[in-house]
């Protein structure tokens, strides 16, 4: 076919507004990390725009000598892996259940799964509940109450309905029962949602600090996020004291040292430290994304 003039107009101002999507994307992360790199008082300047001026991996050096951090990317890597793989297996279980056809009671089910999405419980009792459960101060707090999430759920649920019957009805004229239809057909069948709901669960157990803030006192038992706000707010009360006392130096155990930071280039580090593992695995995952979103809401 063709091609006239208004095509090439077309594909310059596509290519313009891809190009300016890309650099307002891509401009606030390399800013970013061109600070985290830069020499913090040279950061106290400005003018800082992709490069940094005077290269350094002193902030990340200040971040990694805090003996907490490495114990706090222990405890979220846990809590994300065992997070994500039993969140994904639950929440598939309840959505395969829905699904079935055959199941008596199934649109009572699916309605009481519906009412907590409208109508929240709320925090309070959320908090009551975990503490009368002896969630406290303990691992399983991260993991048992974020088991199921009802909209990973009506996605699932969405996708398994549009696979075929004749698979479930096959399987059980040769003996399988639910369990083995389910982990051995539905589930491996299942890739690009799967994929899509493990982003989901993995994202959401990665960034997650609130959790926490509410039931955790322990240091130990603290997650990178938690750990992090940490080191940043300790970091701005170094630079306050810093230019309080006139830029002496303030002792801030392995965190700070006085005026060889400040408060935005350890902000810059730490935010590069979290996003950089997410940044990994999502180019994994994300030829299973847009497909299993798609597929999953096809049929509600």
């Amino acid at each position: 076919m063709r091609r006239v003039a208004s095509d090439y107009v077309l594909d310059i101002i596509m290519v313009v507004v891809i190009v300016l999507v890309l650099v307002l994307t891509l401009y606030p992360f390399l800013n970013s990390l061109a600070i985290s790199l830069n020499d913090s008082n040279d950061t106290m300047r400005g003018g800082i725009t992709i490069y940094p001026r005077k290269f350094t991996l002193r902030n990340y050096e200040l971040i990694f000598t805090n003996p907490k951090i490495w114990m706090a990317y222990f405890i979220t890597i846990a809590r994300t892996v065992i997070g994500t793989v039993g969140g994904v297996f639950i929440t598939g279980m309840l959505a395969f259940a829905v699904s079935r056809t055959n199941l008596v009671g199934r649109k009572v089910y699916t309605m009481l799964c519906l009412i907590p999405m409208y109508f929240a419980g709320g925090l309070m009792p959320s908090y009551f509940l975990n503490l009368s459960l002896g969630l406290k101060n303990n691992f399983l707090v991260y993991i048992l109450p974020a088991l199921v999430n009802l909209w990973n759920m009506i996605l699932m649920r969405s996708y398994f309905q549009s696979l075929p019957e004749a698979l479930e009805e096959s399987a059980l004229i040769d003996g399988a029962n639910y369990i083995t239809i389910f982990f051995k057909i539905y589930m491996p069948l299942s890739t690009p949602i799967v994929a899509t709901i493990a982003l989901y669960f993995g994202v959401q157990h990665w960034n997650d600090w609130f959790t926490s803030n509410l039931y955790i006192t322990e240091d130990w038992l603290k997650p990178m996020q938690s750990v992090l706000l940490q080191i940043v707010n300790e970091a701005k009360f170094a630079e306050q004291m810093s230019s309080l006392t006139g830029g002496v130096s303030v002792d801030m155990g392995n965190i700070m040292q006085g005026r060889n930071t400040n408060v935005r280039s350890i902000t810059m580090a730490t935010m590069i430290i979290t996003i950089i593992p997410v940044l990994i695995v999502y180019p994994f995952l994300q030829r299973y994304f847009v497909k299993g979103i798609m597929i999953g809401s096809v049929k509600g």
